[in-house]
């Protein structure tokens, strides 16, 4: 009886910790960090194990079989996915924001290593990423994670019929998302475009004059005097976008 009940709650365990897996191996601002795998592993089985008793005893492992244990891991993958998805596409939309200004600046090259996904990144959209990353951990994101899993195992514990996500509510999210990411980066946008409006005039009215060098170089000082200026400012457009991201998982379900 004590085997049985230790085997039911290792299968619990280890499926709750599917749906807390996907936010820390996949979603930012935790894949900012180099944090080994065993270490975001040993982080999943914690909390999973913190969280059982929301739904302990909901579970029997000798009465499923091989197929029921692979449903029940990809229903819960799928509500990780859900958690972790709104918060890839917050972070995704502030890097876009920032990929608009490197090309608007002249920097479409600039790209940065990002040795944590073995990737690379845009220079400006790196530097949205981390100061949205500093904001989250200070805002207490990491509790409201923890909040968003508690109500998700009462809600659906592991075992439960899965509920299909709503499309709709994703793509709110998603054009949301972008919407408030291209406010983050409207001041700087708007310098450079009247910068590019000023520098074709001087074209047409001096010709002789290398303007196009000369607007590589005023471009440069204006990115680097208006984007500290944007991310000062922009402390209501961070807390918006995180706040979206926190929301985002229970609207799709």
């Amino acid at each position: 009886m004590e085997i049985g009940a230790a085997a039911d709650t290792l299968l619990a365990i280890l499926l709750a910790s599917l749906r807390i897996a996907p936010v820390l191996a996949f979603a930012p601002p935790f894949t900012l960090l180099r944090i080994p795998v065993s270490i975001r592993l040993i982080i999943s089985l914690s909390l999973a194990s913190f969280f059982l008793p929301a739904w302990a005893g909901t579970l029997s492992a000798a009465t499923l079989s091989s197929a029921d244990i692979i449903g029940l891991s990809a229903s819960e993958l799928l509500i990780g996915l859900s958690v972790a998805m709104p918060l890839q596409i917050v972070f995704g939309a502030m890097l876009f924001a920032g990929r608009a200004i490197d090309i608007q600046a002249g920097f479409a090259l600039a790209l940065l290593a990002d040795p944590a996904n073995s990737g690379q990144m845009p220079l400006i959209g790196t530097l949205f990423a981390y100061c949205a990353g500093a904001v989250f951990f200070a805002v207490g994101g990491p509790m409201d994670l923890m909040a968003i899993w508690a109500g998700s195992f009462v809600l659906l514990p592991p075992g439960a019929t899965p509920l299909i996500p709503d499309p709709a509510a994703l793509l709110v999210t998603v054009s949301s998302a972008f919407a408030i990411a291209i406010g983050l980066a409207g001041i700087v946008l708007l310098t450079l475009f009247m910068i590019d409006l000023t520098v074709a005039a001087t074209s047409r009215t001096l010709p002789q004059v290398p303007v196009l060098l000369l607007g590589f170089q005023v471009k440069t000082i204006a990115v680097l005097v208006t984007v500290p200026l944007a991310i000062s400012l922009s402390g209501a457009i961070y807390l918006r976008l995180i706040r979206l991201a926190l929301q985002s998982p229970s609207n799709l379900f």
